[in-house]
């Protein structure tokens, strides 16, 4: 599964719906002459959902800003 999307149903006030990893092929920057250069990268699909009436969307969003910090470098989580 690489795409899910949930709904929340009462008392929940969000839902985090995480799809699995893939390796997908990125545009890594560009050499000497301006010719853009690629290279694989592991990338996964996060949603979540949120009821608005319980969490603001903004708040929403830090979270999920904080949630990919932790993905992306999980010895963040140990201090």
């Amino acid at each position: 599964v690489n795409l899910s999307s949930q709904t929340t149903t009462p008392p929940q006030a969000a839902i985090l719906a995480v799809g699995g990893a893939e390796t997908k092929i990125v545009q890594s920057g560009t050499d000497d002459e301006g010719k853009p250069v690629y290279s694989t990268s592991k990338t996964m699909t996060v949603t979540l959902s949120c009821d608005h009436r319980v969490v603001d969307g903004a708040v929403g969003a830090q979270w999920l800003q904080a949630f990919k910090g932790y993905i992306e470098d999980p010895m963040r989580m140990l201090l």
